[in-house]
Protein backbone atom coordinates (compact mmCIF):
# COMPACT_ATOMS: atom_id res chain seq x y z
CA UNK A 1 0.00 0.00 0.00
CA UNK A 2 1.61 3.30 -1.09
CA UNK A 3 2.24 5.91 1.58
CA UNK A 4 0.31 9.15 1.08
CA UNK A 5 2.19 12.41 0.95
CA UNK A 6 1.59 14.80 3.82
CA UNK A 7 -0.40 17.31 1.77
CA UNK A 8 -2.61 14.56 0.29
CA UNK A 9 -3.31 13.15 3.75
CA UNK A 10 -4.13 16.62 5.13
CA UNK A 11 -6.50 17.34 2.25
CA UNK A 12 -8.25 14.01 2.69
CA UNK A 13 -8.69 14.57 6.42
CA UNK A 14 -10.00 18.11 5.93
CA UNK A 15 -12.43 16.88 3.30
CA UNK A 16 -13.65 14.17 5.68
CA UNK A 17 -14.18 16.73 8.47
CA UNK A 18 -16.07 19.00 6.09
CA UNK A 19 -18.22 16.12 4.84
CA UNK A 20 -19.00 14.95 8.37
CA UNK A 21 -19.88 18.50 9.48
CA UNK A 22 -22.36 18.86 6.62
CA UNK A 23 -23.74 15.40 7.44
CA UNK A 24 -24.33 16.44 11.07
CA UNK A 25 -25.92 19.73 10.03
CA UNK A 26 -28.36 17.98 7.72
CA UNK A 27 -29.28 15.41 10.38
CA UNK A 28 -29.96 18.14 12.96
CA UNK A 29 -31.92 20.27 10.51
CA UNK A 30 -34.20 17.31 9.77
CA UNK A 31 -35.44 17.47 13.36
CA UNK A 32 -37.36 20.61 12.39
CA UNK A 33 -38.58 19.48 8.96
CA UNK A 34 -41.48 17.19 8.10
CA UNK A 35 -42.06 14.34 7.68
CA UNK A 36 -41.11 12.89 11.04
CA UNK A 37 -40.83 9.11 11.26
CA UNK A 38 -41.90 8.65 14.87
CA UNK A 39 -42.48 4.92 14.50
CA UNK A 40 -38.84 4.53 13.48
CA UNK A 41 -37.79 6.61 16.48
CA UNK A 42 -39.68 4.27 18.83
CA UNK A 43 -38.26 1.17 17.10
CA UNK A 44 -34.70 2.47 17.38
CA UNK A 45 -35.27 3.50 21.00
CA UNK A 46 -36.23 -0.08 21.77
CA UNK A 47 -33.20 -1.50 19.95
CA UNK A 48 -30.71 1.03 21.32
CA UNK A 49 -32.08 1.70 24.79
CA UNK A 50 -33.92 -1.38 25.97
CA UNK A 51 -31.42 -3.68 24.29
CA UNK A 52 -28.54 -1.97 26.11
CA UNK A 53 -30.05 -2.19 29.60
CA UNK A 54 -28.40 -5.49 30.63
CA UNK A 55 -24.86 -4.38 29.79
CA UNK A 56 -25.41 -0.94 31.34
CA UNK A 57 -26.82 -2.46 34.54
CA UNK A 58 -23.89 -4.86 34.90
CA UNK A 59 -21.29 -2.21 34.06
CA UNK A 60 -22.78 0.37 36.43
CA UNK A 61 -23.28 -2.03 39.35
CA UNK A 62 -19.82 -3.57 39.26
CA UNK A 63 -18.08 -0.25 38.60
CA UNK A 64 -19.71 1.18 41.72
CA UNK A 65 -18.72 -1.95 43.60
CA UNK A 66 -15.08 -1.70 42.54
CA UNK A 67 -15.01 1.99 43.49
CA UNK A 68 -16.38 1.22 46.94
CA UNK A 69 -13.95 -1.67 47.42
CA UNK A 70 -10.89 0.34 46.45
CA UNK A 71 -11.89 3.60 48.12
CA UNK A 72 -12.85 1.90 51.40
CA UNK A 73 -9.43 0.23 51.57
CA UNK A 74 -7.65 3.54 50.94
CA UNK A 75 -9.86 5.65 53.22
CA UNK A 76 -9.50 3.14 56.05
CA UNK A 77 -5.86 4.17 56.38
CA UNK A 78 -7.05 7.63 57.44
CA UNK A 79 -10.08 6.50 59.42
CA UNK A 80 -12.38 8.02 56.82
CA UNK A 81 -14.40 5.02 55.61
CA UNK A 82 -17.57 7.04 56.24
CA UNK A 83 -16.75 9.03 53.08
CA UNK A 84 -17.00 5.98 50.81
CA UNK A 85 -20.50 6.90 49.68
CA UNK A 86 -19.38 10.43 48.87
CA UNK A 87 -16.48 9.16 46.75
CA UNK A 88 -18.60 6.63 44.85
CA UNK A 89 -21.51 8.97 44.11
CA UNK A 90 -19.32 11.83 42.91
CA UNK A 91 -17.17 9.57 40.74
CA UNK A 92 -20.11 7.77 39.18
CA UNK A 93 -22.36 10.76 38.54
CA UNK A 94 -19.70 13.19 37.34
CA UNK A 95 -17.55 10.94 35.20
CA UNK A 96 -17.74 7.17 35.19
CA UNK A 97 -21.43 6.57 34.56
CA UNK A 98 -21.70 8.89 31.51
CA UNK A 99 -18.39 7.77 30.00
CA UNK A 100 -18.74 4.03 30.59
CA UNK A 101 -22.36 4.04 29.47
CA UNK A 102 -21.37 5.95 26.35
CA UNK A 103 -18.57 3.49 25.59
CA UNK A 104 -20.83 0.46 26.14
CA UNK A 105 -23.56 1.88 23.93
CA UNK A 106 -20.95 2.91 21.35
CA UNK A 107 -19.49 -0.57 21.17
CA UNK A 108 -22.94 -2.11 20.85
CA UNK A 109 -24.76 0.39 18.64
CA UNK A 110 -22.30 2.54 16.66
CA UNK A 111 -20.99 -0.58 14.98
CA UNK A 112 -24.53 -1.89 14.56
CA UNK A 113 -25.65 1.29 12.83
CA UNK A 114 -22.62 1.31 10.55
CA UNK A 115 -23.15 -2.35 9.70
CA UNK A 116 -26.87 -2.00 9.04
CA UNK A 117 -26.65 1.14 6.94
CA UNK A 118 -23.48 -0.10 5.25
CA UNK A 119 -25.26 -3.26 4.14
CA UNK A 120 -28.11 -1.17 2.78
CA UNK A 121 -25.63 1.07 0.98
CA UNK A 122 -23.68 -1.69 -0.77
CA UNK A 123 -26.88 -3.50 -1.79
CA UNK A 124 -28.24 -0.23 -3.24
CA UNK A 125 -31.28 -0.14 -0.93
CA UNK A 126 -30.52 3.48 -0.05
CA UNK A 127 -30.39 4.42 -3.74
CA UNK A 128 -33.76 2.71 -4.14
CA UNK A 129 -35.19 4.84 -1.31
CA UNK A 130 -34.02 7.99 -3.08
CA UNK A 131 -35.57 6.77 -6.34
CA UNK A 132 -38.91 6.32 -4.53
CA UNK A 133 -38.75 9.87 -3.18
CA UNK A 134 -37.76 9.06 0.41
CA UNK A 135 -34.94 11.04 2.01
CA UNK A 136 -32.54 8.49 3.58
CA UNK A 137 -31.26 11.09 6.03
CA UNK A 138 -34.74 11.65 7.43
CA UNK A 139 -35.75 8.00 7.34
CA UNK A 140 -32.54 6.35 8.55
CA UNK A 141 -30.25 8.84 10.27
CA UNK A 142 -32.41 11.33 12.17
CA UNK A 143 -34.54 8.70 14.01
CA UNK A 144 -31.36 6.91 15.13
CA UNK A 145 -29.81 10.16 16.29
CA UNK A 146 -32.87 11.23 18.31
CA UNK A 147 -33.33 7.77 19.84
CA UNK A 148 -29.67 7.49 20.84
CA UNK A 149 -29.61 10.88 22.55
CA UNK A 150 -32.79 10.25 24.54
CA UNK A 151 -31.99 6.66 25.50
CA UNK A 152 -28.36 7.35 26.42
CA UNK A 153 -29.57 10.10 28.77
CA UNK A 154 -31.95 7.64 30.46
CA UNK A 155 -29.38 4.83 30.51
CA UNK A 156 -26.92 7.13 32.26
CA UNK A 157 -29.47 7.70 35.03
CA UNK A 158 -29.85 3.92 35.33
CA UNK A 159 -26.06 3.56 35.52
CA UNK A 160 -25.86 6.29 38.20
CA UNK A 161 -28.45 4.50 40.29
CA UNK A 162 -26.98 1.02 39.91
CA UNK A 163 -23.45 2.28 40.47
CA UNK A 164 -24.42 3.88 43.76
CA UNK A 165 -26.34 0.74 44.74
CA UNK A 166 -23.39 -1.48 43.80
CA UNK A 167 -21.13 0.65 45.94
CA UNK A 168 -23.57 0.35 48.83
CA UNK A 169 -23.72 -3.42 48.47
CA UNK A 170 -19.95 -3.78 48.60
CA UNK A 171 -19.56 -1.22 51.39
CA UNK A 172 -22.12 -2.97 53.60
CA UNK A 173 -21.30 -6.61 52.81
CA UNK A 174 -17.52 -6.50 52.42
CA UNK A 175 -16.49 -3.44 54.44
CA UNK A 176 -19.12 -3.75 57.20
CA UNK A 177 -20.19 -0.14 56.84
CA UNK A 178 -23.53 1.29 57.85
CA UNK A 179 -25.88 1.48 54.85
CA UNK A 180 -27.73 4.54 56.10
CA UNK A 181 -24.46 6.36 56.63
CA UNK A 182 -23.32 5.39 53.12
CA UNK A 183 -26.42 6.78 51.41
CA UNK A 184 -26.45 9.87 53.61
CA UNK A 185 -22.83 10.58 52.66
CA UNK A 186 -23.60 9.97 48.98
CA UNK A 187 -26.58 12.31 49.06
CA UNK A 188 -24.92 15.09 51.06
CA UNK A 189 -21.94 15.20 48.70
CA UNK A 190 -23.97 15.93 45.57
CA UNK A 191 -24.76 19.47 44.47
CA UNK A 192 -26.63 20.85 41.47
CA UNK A 193 -23.49 21.31 39.37
CA UNK A 194 -22.50 17.64 39.80
CA UNK A 195 -25.83 16.42 38.44
CA UNK A 196 -25.73 18.92 35.57
CA UNK A 197 -22.25 17.72 34.61
CA UNK A 198 -23.29 14.09 34.69
CA UNK A 199 -26.47 14.55 32.66
CA UNK A 200 -25.09 16.97 30.07
CA UNK A 201 -22.39 14.62 28.83
CA UNK A 202 -24.67 11.79 27.59
CA UNK A 203 -26.52 14.25 25.34
CA UNK A 204 -23.28 15.03 23.48
CA UNK A 205 -22.18 11.40 23.59
CA UNK A 206 -25.48 10.35 22.03
CA UNK A 207 -24.92 12.67 19.08
CA UNK A 208 -21.39 11.35 18.66
CA UNK A 209 -22.39 7.68 18.73
CA UNK A 210 -25.33 7.98 16.35
CA UNK A 211 -23.86 10.40 13.83
CA UNK A 212 -20.50 8.67 13.55
CA UNK A 213 -22.16 5.27 13.23
CA UNK A 214 -24.58 6.50 10.57
CA UNK A 215 -21.90 8.49 8.75
CA UNK A 216 -19.60 5.50 8.29
CA UNK A 217 -22.57 3.34 7.34
CA UNK A 218 -23.83 5.77 4.69
CA UNK A 219 -20.33 6.18 3.22
CA UNK A 220 -19.61 2.46 2.96
CA UNK A 221 -18.08 1.20 -0.26
CA UNK A 222 -16.40 -2.03 -1.31
CA UNK A 223 -18.99 -4.70 -0.62
CA UNK A 224 -18.91 -6.90 2.46
CA UNK A 225 -15.29 -6.01 3.24
CA UNK A 226 -16.31 -2.36 3.24
CA UNK A 227 -19.11 -3.08 5.71
CA UNK A 228 -16.65 -4.70 8.11
CA UNK A 229 -14.23 -1.81 7.71
CA UNK A 230 -16.97 0.77 8.35
CA UNK A 231 -18.14 -1.10 11.46
CA UNK A 232 -14.65 -1.12 12.95
CA UNK A 233 -14.03 2.53 12.12
CA UNK A 234 -17.35 3.59 13.64
CA UNK A 235 -16.63 1.90 16.98
CA UNK A 236 -13.04 3.13 17.19
CA UNK A 237 -13.72 6.73 16.17
CA UNK A 238 -16.83 7.10 18.34
CA UNK A 239 -14.99 5.71 21.39
CA UNK A 240 -12.08 8.10 20.88
CA UNK A 241 -14.43 11.04 20.36
CA UNK A 242 -16.32 10.20 23.55
CA UNK A 243 -13.09 10.35 25.56
CA UNK A 244 -12.07 13.59 23.87
CA UNK A 245 -15.50 15.16 24.33
CA UNK A 246 -15.50 14.11 27.99
CA UNK A 247 -12.26 16.01 28.55
CA UNK A 248 -13.57 19.12 26.78
CA UNK A 249 -16.91 19.08 28.59
CA UNK A 250 -15.22 18.52 31.96
CA UNK A 251 -12.98 21.52 31.35
CA UNK A 252 -15.95 23.68 30.35
CA UNK A 253 -18.02 22.52 33.32
CA UNK A 254 -15.21 23.30 35.75
CA UNK A 255 -15.05 26.78 34.25
CA UNK A 256 -18.83 27.28 34.46
CA UNK A 257 -19.16 25.64 37.90
CA UNK A 258 -15.84 26.29 39.68
CA UNK A 259 -15.20 24.05 42.71
CA UNK A 260 -16.10 25.68 45.98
Amino acid sequence: MPIESLDTLAKRMLFAVQEFTLFCGEALANLFRAPHYWSDVVTQADLIGVGSIPIVVLTGFFTGGVLALQSAASLAQFGAQAYTGRFVSLSMIRELAPVLTGLMVSGRNAGGMASELGSMQVTEQIDAMRALGTDPMKKLVTPRMLSTVVMLFLLTIVSDTLGTAGGAFVAVVFSAQNGTQYFDSAYQALVFSDIIQGLTKPIFFGFIISLIGCYYGMKTTGGTQGVGRSTTQAVVVSSIMIILMDFLLSRIMLWVFPPM
